[in-house]
């Protein structure tokens, strides 16, 4: 529990201190922005400050910081590491220079971000990582939801069509018309259910393992059938919470709502670190569940012992909300738990439309366009979905995918704000150091995920260094290209 205080105290150090750093480092001032520029009253819409706030800490909270928290929490206290230093030095410098970068841009999505600043070849590919990750995004945020509620009432496959049937709808209207008016209340719910959370873990001072225990993968010491490695797999499956590329695809939306520069650190850096806080209240509920010294959760649960190590994320969430919090409290927190994932759903949905109409030049002013685009899209969804449903391990298969493409596309925004830090002449290594990093992390899984090649560690590792290495020489490359031609063309200024 020690080690819970000393990282939710770290992570609002980091909003004050770094987070004030990386605000400096952009310098935001009073240019108008796109939302007052622009204003379409369907994308492009001034609204509060507080609420943009809600909205965005609802849009990329979705099941990454629950869900993720609770399974890289196997891997031990190591998992709280990557939460802190990752949310603080890379997830939210990542959220907040997309955002700004997108406000600068004239509220432009992340794929024609990176396509200005890395090229438009990696626009292309950018684009389809962007399209792909964010229909899994509304597939995984239908499933998980559907499931934790059919649990509670009615049936997994009637949540899950009533759940897509809203997606629909909101996908389509103007955002102020849903989004903007009842997420902040479900923002409510999910800060609500942190708090409580926290509130319970202090009260019951559960025997946990503390970081000064060791940093070693934990989970294959309590279970040999946990074969994952710490490196890469605790960076990917801790998103959310850490670093997310999918939140590149939602600081966009709330760019165009945004009337002052001023405030993205607020909207951007603090949602982040928000959500940061939640993967750590969860991670610290798993950590319970499945290394309390006293009993362990799983022993909690009917038949748990049989599952133990491996019991599924939704059910730990059923049993310490309505174990701890009562039938109230309960209640509101299946509400914050649930609302997250669909909240996440219908945004990612609401990005992939405007990603393709920019693409594809197809305004978005009138219903017949959207349908254009929403109807093919929701088609494709619709196939995943069912593929899901059919195959007894679809929703891991997809949720692997997701999660690898997920940090993916992080890495490519890092990048592109490495090299728009470097064209204004600031301090590039806030983000160079995390897209090193998140390189590394993407192409060693790649090789070594039983869901691409599969390779023996030991080779995984060396590919994935040799990646990493192969992206060092091209920024160098780049960057003694980039700083001969400015050169030259201040020679020829001068002269």
């Amino acid at each position: 529990m020690i080690t819970f205080l000393i990282s939710i105290v770290a992570l609002v150090l980091g909003y004050l201190v770094y987070g004030k750093f990386v605000e400096r480092v952009f310098a935001p001032d009073d240019r108008t922005t796109p939302a007052v520029a622009k204003n379409d009253g369907i994308d492009y819409v001034p609204m509060k400050n507080w609420k943009i706030y809600m909205i965005q800490f609802l849009n990329i909270a979705g099941t990454g910081p629950i869900f993720g928290a609770i399974m890289g929490a196997k891997f031990g206290p190591s998992a709280y590491l990557w939460i802190i230093f990752g949310c603080i030095f890379a997830g939210a410098v990542h959220d907040y220079l997309t955002g700004m970068l997108s406000m600068r841009n004239g509220g432009c999505d992340a794929p024609e971000l990176v396509g200005k600043y890395l090229g438009k070849a990696t626009k292309k590919v950018m684009l389809v990582f962007s399209v792909v990750l964010l229909l899994m995004v509304g597939v995984v945020f239908v499933y998980s939801p559907a499931e934790i509620l059919g649990n509670m009432t009615g049936s997994t496959l009637t949540w899950t069509i009533v759940i897509f049937v809203y997606y629909i709808i909101a996908t389509m209207l103007p955002i102020d018309k849903i989004i903007g008016k009842i997420y902040p209340l479900f923002s409510f719910s999910l800060l609500f259910m942190a708090v409580a959370l926290s509130a319970v873990l202090f009260v019951n001072m559960p025997q946990l393992p503390e970081l000064w225990d060791g940093l070693s993968n934990m989970g294959q010491a309590t279970d040999p059938t946990f074969k994952e490695e710490i490196f890469p797999c605790l960076f990917i499956t801790i998103a959310c919470g850490a670093i997310s590329g999918f939140h590149a695809t939602q600081s966009p939306l709330m760019a165009r709502c945004l009337t002052s520069e001023r405030k993205g650190r607020q909207i951007f850096y603090g949602a982040m670190i928000t959500e940061g806080i939640v993967a750590l209240v969860w991670a610290t509920v798993a950590m319970w569940f499945f290394y309390n010294g006293d009993k362990p959760g799983y022993e909690l649960i009917p038949g748990g012992m049989a599952k133990g190590f491996h019991t599924s994320a939704p059910m730990v969430v059923n049993l310490v909300c309505n174990d701890w919090l009562g039938a109230l409290g309960g209640i509101l927190a299946i509400l914050g738990v649930v609302a997250a994932p669909i909240t996440s759903g219908d945004t990612a949905f609401r990005s992939a439309r405007m990603i393709i109409a920019s693409a594809v030049h197809l305004p978005q002013r009138s219903k017949r366009n959207r349908l254009y685009i929403c109807i093919p899209m929701f088609a494709v969804a619709i196939c995943l979905l069912l593929w899901q449903m059919e195959n007894e391990d679809g929703f891991q298969v997809i949720w692997q995918y997701f999660g690898w493409s997920n940090q993916t596309l992080a890495t490519f925004m890092l990048w592109a704000v490495t090299v728009y830090l470097v064209r204004k002449k600031k301090p590039y290594v806030i983000t160079i150091l995390p897209a090193l990093f998140m390189t590394a992390v993407c192409s060693t899984y790649l090789f070594i995920s039983k869901q691409a090649f599969g390779m023996k560690t030991d080779i995984a590792y060396f590919l994935g260094g040799l990646c990493t290495i192969v992206a060092v020489i091209w920024f160098v490359l780049w960057l003694h290209k980039y700083r001969k031609l400015e050169e030259e063309i201040g020679e020829m200024s001068q002269d």
